[in-house]
């Protein structure tokens, strides 16, 4: 039986709802919020509350943003003929650790996982392929960099396949990489470290 304050324990109880968030952890949060002095804890609850309406995707990628387009994209310095597909933004910011890419991203916020009742169309492929097509043949590469699990096996498969149906017709000369397996199977993205990134980005093959 809980000893913590209903307002605490609730406070506490939201924290766990956190990936990787247990029982104990989540009090110590709850305890920390209370301790901050209540300029600092009104500003972190403004935040809270402002950030779904505040932040939306970028147009072009699908990153998340707080424009209409994302630092990203926006950056004249990248080479935004070479675009490498993630799973999640999470992914992203694995790649953007460290001066290993320069290129551009897709987002796809989901990988196609058919147990979970995931399809192509649940996630944003056709964005894609439709940025791909409005690009009109500038496109170098395009980078599959979905996990290198069951999932992510099949969606980069099916994208790569998606890929070949309009570069053809759209006499498009890009090629299909697919990242290198210097990261181990099963492993997500998020939790790879600068030099297995590095390695696995140097090394990626045509797909």
């Amino acid at each position: 039986m809980s000893t913590l304050p209903p307002t605490l324990k609730k406070i506490a109880l939201f924290f766990e709802r956190l990936p990787g968030i247990g029982n104990k952890t989540a009090n110590r949060l709850a305890f920390y919020l209370l301790r901050l002095p209540e300029r600092d804890l009104k500003e972190f609850g403004d935040e809270v509350i402002n950030m779904k309406a505040r932040i939306k995707l970028c147009s072009i990628c699908l990153n998340f943003t707080e424009k209409n387009i994302c630092e990203i994209c926006d950056d004249k310095n990248r080479d935004h003929n070479v675009i490498t597909v993630v799973e999640d933004v999470s992914d992203l910011l694995s790649f953007e650790t460290g001066d290993i890419y320069k290129g551009v991203y897709h987002v796809l916020h989901g990988r196609i996982d058919p147990l979970n009742n995931i399809r192509p169309e649940d996630i944003y492929i056709e964005q894609l392929l439709r940025r791909i097509r409005e690009d009109k043949g500038k496109i170098r590469e395009i980078i599959l960099a979905t996990n290198p699990d069951m999932e992510g096996e099949a969606t980069a498969m099916y994208i790569k396949n998606k890929l070949r149906e309009i570069q053809e017709p759209l006499k498009m000369d890009f090629k299909i990489t697919r990242l290198a397996y210097g990261l181990p199977i099963g492993a997500n993205l998020e939790y790879a470290d600068y030099m297995t990134l590095k390695k696995a980005m140097e090394g990626r093959n045509k797909f």
